[in-house]
């Protein structure tokens, strides 16, 4: 009988001993979390003090989503885009060329502070209308462009982003603009160059779900629902061996769909795992990426601006101040081939040597310096600079166009200034239509 008390006793003691242990793991776990949560914030905070390039909106939503803000800092942002990123807007409306995307992203980003909306206004000519009147405007263009071409002005993308930033307004999206997205995907492939664009959708599936959670009036509910169980299915289906939804860059958004369309947190586990571990290691040292990120790794996502109440905040971040450290390039020289195809298929070929951790940029700059025979143009965007022009040819969004980059023929999910040459390699800039 001794014997078997004793063997009980041993069980109990394994069995305590066990459970004590996953209890420390978790605890140690959800430290970890937390203070790369806090790492996150404080560099998505830190990217609000750079004065030379536009605000970013994107980066705005990420903050107001978050548990923990600097609510002076965010104050302070939220007038820069008030001011420099609404003139912005208004030069692009002014030139006629499309908006649609930044102004949805504009509109969230004041949703997100809970501003007043129809205090916010933009000229067209002599006349001036509400910020929500003009993205009703320009969603009826992108639709109206759609029925006669089969997609709209600008990409669905930013189509989504439009119908997902009148729907957390509380603005009503008409039957037609929505049923074009519904339609699109059931029968549209979401596509960028190749590959099945995992961003798209994500936005997609928040904005589709927005408008059945607020019982918006559509053309056909069971055709709704299809089309959030197929962008659902598609965006598991792209889950890769390392647990990223597509990409590194693209889980962010996928995960923040995924819940919104109610996905618990558990079937979301593998991707949100990468994530964390990507995180650990800087990654994501792109603001726009971690603006995307960081809501999902909080288990938030757009639709939280719904009934986002600006009330009883958290004040406890702080940033402390970096060291300026200026960057210095290796001595280690790599020979880099550079190839530019043009759109009629015509290729040149050039050889540079950089130093080991040169960005992209950098290479491409050095490159201009040393042949004559290369030059290149390029344009701000919310991810950062990207080609616009090379050997004096355009790939511009108004002809469904853009300059394709790959590594040793795989194509680079990193702007051209985040991208490291870190060995010999061969860069193909090829001039794509999508």
């Amino acid at each position: 009988m001794g014997l078997f008390c004793a063997s009980d006793k041993m069980k109990m003691f394994i069995c305590v001993f066990a459970a004590l242990f996953a209890l420390s793991a978790a605890n140690t776990r959800d430290s970890d979390h937390k203070a790369l949560l806090l790492r996150l914030n404080q560099e998505l905070l830190r990217s609000t003090e750079n004065q030379e390039s536009l605000p970013n909106p994107s980066v705005h939503i990420a903050l107001r989503l978050s548990t923990q803000h600097n609510l002076k800092k965010e104050s302070q942002y939220l007038n820069q885009l008030k001011t420099k990123f609404h003139t912005d807007i208004q030069s692009t409306l002014n030139n006629g060329k499309p908006v649609v995307g930044r102004l949805a992203l504009y509109v969230m980003a004041l949703k997100s502070s809970c501003q007043d909306m129809s205090s916010v206004s933009l000229l067209t000519g002599e006349k001036s209308e509400p910020l929500l009147t003009h993205l009703k405007k320009q969603m009826e263009l992108e639709k109206d462009y759609m029925a006669f071409n089969h997609r709209p002005l600008t990409n669905f993308y930013q189509y989504s982003l439009g119908i997902l930033a009148l729907c957390v307004s509380g603005v009503r999206v008409s039957s037609h603009v929505s049923n074009k997205l519904t339609h699109a995907a059931l029968h549209t492939h979401f596509k960028h160059g190749d590959s099945v664009s995992v961003d798209t959708l994500a936005m997609a599936g928040m904005s589709l779900q927005c408008l059945k959670e607020a019982a918006t009036p559509v053309k056909n509910k069971e055709e709704l629902d299809q089309a959030l169980a197929t962008i659902k299915q598609k965006i598991i289906d792209s889950q890769r061996a390392d647990g990223h939804l597509g990409n590194e860059f693209s889980t962010g958004l996928a995960v923040q769909a995924l819940l919104a369309m109610g996905s618990n947190t558990d079937k979301c586990a593998i991707p949100m795992k990468a994530m964390w571990s990507d995180a650990r290691n800087g990654s994501y040292h792109n603001a726009m990426a971690i603006s995307q990120i960081l809501p999902a790794l909080q288990q938030r996502s757009y639709l939280h601006l719904k009934n986002k109440e600006c009330l009883n905040e958290d004040d406890t971040l702080v940033v402390d101040a970096v060291p300026v450290i200026l960057p210095t390039l290796s001595s280690v020289l790599v020979q880099v081939e550079v190839e530019v195809v043009k759109a009629d298929g015509t290729s040149f070929n050039y050889q540079i040597k950089v130093p080991s951790g040169a960005s992209l940029l950098e290479s491409l700059t050095l490159l201009q310096q040393h042949q004559e025979d290369f030059k290149f143009e390029k344009e701000d965007s919310l991810w950062g600079p990207f080609l616009s022009v090379v050997n004096g040819e355009q790939a511009q969004q108004t002809d469904r166009r853009y300059w394709h980059i790959a590594s040793d023929g795989q194509g680079l999910n990193q702007g051209i200034k985040d991208y490291k040459i870190q060995a010999a390699q061969k860069i193909t800039i090829k001039n794509t239509a999508y």
